[in-house]
């Protein structure tokens, strides 16, 4: 096993939901050291920031315009509904794993959501969700807490340290958790004080466990409290013009999470001449902070362009946009916390214990890592050998 003439295990943590704020506040006393001791950088999210853009982005260590994941849903024409973004043929690029492959290193995907193993399960040797975990690892392991608590990640963890000391033949793992503990508690509350401080706990464990492995961590968004929800469809309806579509990119199975609503949107218009009133429309609306064409979104934000409406709207801090039953606008519970703007870009991104330092196998500099995805994009990049089967 080696990866660019290292023979270093590697831990990739896709710790979901952790933006600054917690990383600042929270009790993650193993979390800050290995970022004094290691490298650190506060980088961007991909915009959107919901989770499948930025998961994929970081898997394959690429941006949205080469890997084509551009949400957690996209549009369907044909149809004229809106599909889940979950399936792996929909990615263009090699994935963390299949880059693997050609070293010959085996890779494991720990996951809390069932949606990362849809994503990645094609090249990881282990591929494993906590939501519905295989019928083996419940009976070593115990089922898992529900996917609407914090508790699911402990139990990804401890499966993960289990795997790191047992398992020698694995040589890279992605482990990701899910932000629904980020979406109930803001930073300041002891429920998310105590979830972190567990978690962190567990790293240090998991640290332990595998002496030999870089720790490389990041996050896909942050999350923020919102006041306000619009349903840009039935505004744009209400004002005189009717459009084709609007999608929130966070709209996924986890609805108890943020009820579909994200800090970004898409219209499909239905005819070019609406174009102009569809942006004022938008424009006249409490909490607009940007009305983007479709070619400055996908220039600006690196999307791909098939996916991506005639107009992007971007909230400010405490607006979000999705689909409501009967109103078309609504003024949000004060624990409602979500994400999907530009306003959770802001995460940390810590490489702890690399040994790859000369030759192929040093760090980038540092003024390259500007996103979470450059996490990996370093990644196994130099001459391989032909993949084996396993």
């Amino acid at each position: 096993m080696s990866h660019l003439g290292t023979k270093q295990r590697l831990v990739i943590a896709l710790m979901d939901g952790l933006g600054m704020d917690y990383f600042e506040k929270s009790p993650m006393p193993v979390l800050q050291r290995m970022s004094r001791e290691g490298f650190y950088h506060s980088v961007k999210a991909v915009v959107p920031t919901v989770t499948n853009t930025n998961n994929v982005s970081i898997c394959c260590g690429a941006w949205p315009d080469e890997h084509g994941i551009s949400a957690n849903s996209y549009f369907d024409p044909t149809s004229g509904q809106a599909v889940y973004m979950n399936s792996a043929d929909l990615i263009r690029t090699e994935t963390l794993f299949q880059r693997a492959r050609r070293y010959e290193v085996r890779g494991a995907l720990l996951t809390a959501k069932r949606k990362t193993v849809e994503l990645f399960h094609k090249d990881a040797k282990i591929a494993i969700s906590a939501e519905a975990p295989p019928s083996e690892y419940v009976s070593r392991y115990g089922v898992p807490p529900d996917i609407y608590s914090g508790e699911i990640n402990e139990w990804l963890w401890k499966v993960a340290i289990d795997l790191l000391r047992t398992r020698p033949d694995l040589g890279v793992f992605y482990i990701h958790t899910t932000d629904y503990p980020m979406h109930r508690w803001a930073p300041e509350e002891e429920g998310s004080k105590n979830h972190l401080a567990r978690l962190d706990a567990l790293i240090g464990e998991a640290r332990e466990a595998a002496p030999d492995a870089a720790f490389l961590i990041t996050a896909d968004h942050g999350m923020n409290m919102k006041r306000r929800c619009w349903d840009l469809a039935r505004a744009c309806s209400e004002r005189g013009v009717s459009v084709r579509f609007a999608l929130s990119p966070e709209r996924d199975y986890y609805i108890r999470h943020h009820r579909n609503f994200a800090g970004s949107a898409w219209i499909w218009i239905n005819r070019p001449v609406d174009l102009k009133r569809v942006r004022e429309v938008c424009w006249s609306l409490e909490g607009v902070e940007c009305v983007l064409s479709r070619e400055e979104a996908v220039r600006q934000f690196r999307l791909p362009r098939e996916y991506v409406g005639d107009l992007m709207v971007l909230g400010d801090r405490e607006t979000v946009f999705g689909d409501l039953e009967q109103t078309t606008g609504e003024e949000l519970p004060a624990n409602y916390r979500a994400h999907g703007s530009l306003h959770e870009a802001d995460v940390p991104l810590i490489i702890y214990r690399w040994d790859g330092h000369g030759g192929e196998g040093a760090l980038p500099p540092k003024d390259t890592f500007s996103h979470n995805l450059h996490l990996t994009r370093f990644l196994f990049k130099g001459p391989s050998v032909s993949p084996k089967n396993y």
